[in-house]
């Protein structure tokens, strides 16, 4: 038998993305034109031991909602069960990002720390890159120490977008971003 994992896609305001799910949970939410984009998918595809078929299901007809709720500035947490796939390693870095709040940011230097992995800002950044659940794990929060808006599946661009969107509806008091878990 094999497993499937059930795509579609997702145009954005920033960007086409394609969305996919297996056994009811979201595990692919990757920018079409990224320059990763091959690599991404084929790796969440190798280790599910999976391939993709075009189609919608439940979860996908709830990510959608949840997508354009939060374009929308109605949606600020995410409850989709996610199935992100990736080590151990990788898996610790994405938790991490949960704990960012929606409108918040972080570099990737507080990211290592908060981690307790002060000397590993590179493995953390690359981490963060190999995240196949953009925006679901809210990679685009992570920002340069200098500020800087730094490397991004979906482009600078998105990123930007992304930021200022949440930052136009982001609550005055920002807690901890705790909807979606793995």
């Amino acid at each position: 038998m094999k497993n499937w994992i059930t795509v579609q896609e997702y145009e954005s305001p920033c960007g086409v993305l394609l969305l996919g799910t297996m056994g009811g949970k979201l595990c692919l939410c990757n920018w079409t034109e990224s320059r990763c984009r091959i690599k991404v998918e084929d790796r969440v595809a190798r280790l599910l031991q999976a391939e993709y078929r075009l189609g919608s299901d439940d979860t996908l007809t709830m990510a959608v909602r949840q997508l354009d709720e939060y374009f929308a500035g109605r949606r600020q947490v995410f409850d989709l069960p996610l199935l992100p796939v990736g080590t151990e390693f990788q898996l610790s870095v994405w938790r991490e990002l949960l704990n960012i709040p929606y409108g918040g940011i972080c570099t990737y230097t507080v990211q290592a720390e908060r981690l307790a992995m002060p000397r590993a800002v590179r493995a953390v950044a690359t981490a963060n890159g190999q995240n196949a659940l953009s925006i679901f794990i809210p990679c685009h929060r992570v920002i340069g120490r200098n500020g800087r808006l730094t490397g991004y599946a979906g482009g600078l661009e998105a990123k930007h977008f992304l930021l200022e969107l949440e930052a136009a509806y982001a609550p005055q008091v920002r807690a901890l971003n705790t909807g979606a878990a793995f």
